[in-house]
């Protein structure tokens, strides 16, 4: 008897707990950090009933115990497609192209994370997963050493291989098929105290970029933080302290609002950790800096002209003061990225008015009329017959994950790399189209605005 294939999602969910308890054995601090979140979020929706219970009525309000990201760095082409293959298993696909370069770091990244508003609902557990660009390292020698270090391993075991294998022959996997492939999987995200090199060499590589290091010197993609998601990061950001907890200096992306846009983020310092270099035949004991917790606050999805709109005065902001990784400037910084942002609009009914961010329909219950069925969606909102709620901003922001990056691997990490975005490349390697983010967004609100209309009619009708 054939056993009974259970839906991606449902993989997808044994796939993120069971990592989130693994990181927790690995990085204390990540339970904690679990623990103030949760204090936080039930304070949030107590002392806010109304957003509760929006929350609620969107079948949101679930998802957000449930809701992290994490964040892994692969070194080869292979080892991303590969990645892909394993991601779609658990129903994750590549939404956005993101070249880190722009900010002094050496890669250049997707998110793999579902697709659908049911799939999200269910669990929206994402994966930022970043490919090294080993052609933005100058000293040539270097580059022919690392390629040699990574060509020579293999990051996933034979078991997920071939579990992966099982799951594109059947179009999926069954209960005890799924738990197996969880197991499997997770070696290739966890840690590893042995250093696939040298400690000479790891200084070298080290030397050239800490991120270099990170990604070349280990037998896999260590995951390096996994995120929840906070309703108020400040509030988290003040308590850090109180848990023991260092956070870093400034909270990521756009500065606190009334209507929360894209996303905040916020972390604690990456951890000094010990690491053996053995690969010389010799056991010379060392130390590594790069995993470190996040946390994540997501505000409304903005459209491309919220988007660009957000995009010039984060630069004219970075014009005037960069954030510094030691936190010097922290104050500064916040009090002009605050003055500079007071022209975007803070309210929910003029961001929709000016097409600044998605949005999702549904009925109010009013009673409507046939006539009304012909009016735009900014009349039915406005007489009361529509309701509009921001779409949730799933995905991520280049100079915020650079940022993040920076803080936890040191005060020199930052490079002046040329801008050298190159989706080309990238997606050959991925062996896939990264899906645009904004189709995305955008098929969204128009399919909510047409079942809303639909059943309009059909109130109508009756």
């Amino acid at each position: 008897m054939t056993e009974t294939l259970i839906g991606a999602d449902a993989v997808r969910t044994l796939f993120s707990r069971a990592m989130s308890v693994m990181y927790r054995d690995e990085v204390p601090a990540y339970g904690t950090l679990l623990e103030l979140v949760r204090q936080v979020n039930d304070a949030t929706l107590a002392a806010h009933p109304a957003e509760r219970a929006r929350l609620e009525a969107l079948g949101e309000l679930g998802r957000i115990s449930e809701e992290r990201h994490g964040a892994i760095r692969l070194g080869t082409a292979a080892e991303l497609a590969t990645m892909r293959r394993l991601f779609a298993v658990m129903g994750m696909y590549p939404v956005g192209y993101y070249d880190l370069s722009v900010a002094g770091v050496p890669v250049h990244s997707t998110a793999f994370r579902p697709l659908e508003d049911e799939a999200l609902r269910a669990n929206p557990f994402r994966v930022f997963t970043s490919l090294l660009r080993l052609d933005l390292i100058e000293d040539e020698a270097l580059r022919d050493e690392a390629a040699a270090v990574l060509a020579g391993r293999q990051i996933f075991t034979p078991g997920c291989l071939a579990l992966i294998e099982r799951c594109e022959a059947q179009g999926g996997l069954d209960q005890a098929d799924a738990e197996a492939f969880v197991a499997e999987a997770l070696e290739t995200f966890r840690w590893h105290a042995e250093a696939n090199v040298s400690h000479a060499l790891y200084r070298r590589l080290h030397d050239a970029h800490r991120l270099v290091a990170d990604v070349v010197a280990f037998k896999g993609p260590h995951i390096n933080h996994l995120t929840p998601r906070t309703l108020d990061i400040d509030a988290v950001q003040r308590m850090m302290p109180e848990k023991g907890i260092a956070p870093k200096a400034v909270v990521e992306g756009p500065p606190s609002r009334a209507v929360p846009i894209l996303l905040r983020q916020t972390s604690f310092k990456a951890l000094e950790e010990p690491v053996d270099f053995i690969a010389d035949g010799t056991n010379e004991p060392g130390r590594h800096t790069a995993r470190f917790g996040e946390i994540e606050q997501r505000g409304m999805a903005l459209t491309p002209k919220g988007q660009a709109l957000y995009d010039r005065l984060l630069a004219e902001t970075r014009a005037v003061i960069t954030p510094k990784p030691d936190g010097s400037n922290a104050a500064a910084y916040m009090a002009k990225l605050e003055e500079v942002f007071a022209t975007f609009p803070d309210d929910l009914d003029t961001l929709r008015r000016e097409g600044l961010g998605y949005f999702r329909y549904s009925p109010t219950g009013k009673p409507a009329r046939a006539v009304d069925l012909a009016r735009d969606a900014d009349a039915l909102v406005a007489a009361g017959i529509l309701r509009a709620d921001p779409i949730v901003y799933e995905d991520f922001l280049p100079v915020s994950a650079a940022g993040i990056f920076q803080s936890n691997l040191g005060d020199d990490a930052a490079q002046a790399f040329v801008a050298t975005p190159n989706r080309d490349l990238f997606e050959t390697a991925l062996g896939a189209r990264v899906i645009d983010l904004h189709q995305r967004y955008a098929e969204a609100e128009a399919a909510s605005l047409a079942r809303a209309r639909a059943e309009l009619g059909r109130t109508v009708a009756a």
